[in-house]
């Protein structure tokens, strides 16, 4: 392991982006647990957060070329991070898109007795903590990003509004909306 004399993401971060595996490695470890739960509430279901993550880290490796160390390196993570989650919402979109229409052509083809065996993917979870993860998936990037990047990253507005390219007021107003329709999708009062 790379002994740097620094406890410091950035100094660990020019490290790795001088070639040092090992303090790459080093900052994986230190920030995989905190992304992991960013990138899993991001994108609902855990056997895709971890394929995200991989992704993510791929492309932080990949990546450190560009990076500034003058810059703090866990938005900078972050920030490839919500990329990869926007990418693979795009895919999923596609899926959901080509499945639909797959399904609307079987179903044309069936008898309406036949159609009604059919399971319905979108049925909640009784588990509080998976109709949580689902609505957040479900909630509109614009409310999602800000909501992760604070609550689950622990990024503050400032951070969050650089990462997302907006202002901290943005970000307060984003973050409300978002409470609001997460307690409306998850049935509890306002307030």
């Amino acid at each position: 392991m790379t002994d740097t004399g620094s406890d410091h993401d950035e100094d660990l971060a020019s490290l790795a982006k001088r070639g040092d595996r090992a303090a790459f490695e080093n900052l994986v470890r230190r920030h995989k647990d905190d992304l992991y739960r960013f990138v899993r509430r991001y994108v609902g279901q855990a056997d895709d957060a971890y394929d995200v993550l991989q992704d993510a880290m791929v492309a932080a490796w990949l990546g450190l070329p560009r990076y500034d160390p003058a810059r703090p390196f866990a938005p900078w993570l972050r920030t490839i991070a919500l990329n990869k989650c926007r990418d693979f919402g795009r895919r999923q979109t596609v899926r959901r898109l080509f499945h639909r229409a797959l399904a609307q052509d079987w179903t044309a083809h069936q008898t309406p007795a036949e159609a009604q065996g059919v399971p319905d993917d979108t049925a909640m979870s009784d588990d509080r903590l998976d109709r949580l993860d689902r609505a957040i998936a479900g909630l509109p990037a614009l409310y999602k990003e800000p909501l992760l990047l604070t609550t689950v990253s622990g990024l503050s507005r400032e951070d969050a509004a650089r990462c997302l390219k907006t202002t901290p007021k943005a970000i307060e107003m984003r973050l409300y909306r978002a409470r609001r329709k997460l307690r409306a999708a998850l049935g509890e009062p306002e307030g």
